[in-house]
């Protein structure tokens, strides 16, 4: 992505206040929703999150790599028609080889430093969501798509 337009500063700040996001994954042929904790690069090109592996997700993950996130700061309140903004990431996830030294690893710990002892935890599963293009709204139905430059 390349820096500076107006909408990629709104997508970097959205990015950076929220620290939780809903993955949608797919398996058995039905779609699945998860909250989740998520970290994101500072090209917003990364989004990085953790799962135990004995779960639906990382079933669905293994089978189906391809992924959407979406990150929104919505407040519940009648102001958010006009003001809040949505983000929804779509990309493919790998799981990153743990090490302390993995760069991902130690921004998503860094961003959540409260689930440091689950992310090295033997059954937890560290993934790297590689953006291909998000799709932004704005003011309830302003919709821009992003694609990440690599």
């Amino acid at each position: 992505m390349a820096n500076g337009s107006d909408l990629e500063q709104k997508l970097a700040r959205l990015l950076s206040a929220e620290k939780l996001g809903v993955l949608s994954t797919c398996g058995e042929g039905q779609p699945y929703a998860s909250l989740v904790a998520f970290a994101a690069s500072d090209d917003s090109s990364h989004l990085v999150f953790a799962t135990p592996r004995p779960t639906r997700k990382y079933a669905n993950l293994t089978a189906n790599a391809k992924v959407a996130m979406l990150i929104d700061n919505r407040s519940n309140r009648a102001s958010d028609f006009r003001q809040a903004m949505a983000a929804t990431a779509v990309g493919a996830v790998q799981e990153l080889r743990k090490a302390k030294n993995s760069r991902l690893i130690r921004l998503y710990v860094e961003t959540h430093p409260q689930l440091e002892d689950f992310v090295w935890s033997p059954t937890c599963a560290v993934l790297d969501m590689r953006v291909e293009r998000y799709f932004i709204v704005e003011r309830f139905q302003n919709v821009t798509e992003l694609r990440i430059k690599r």
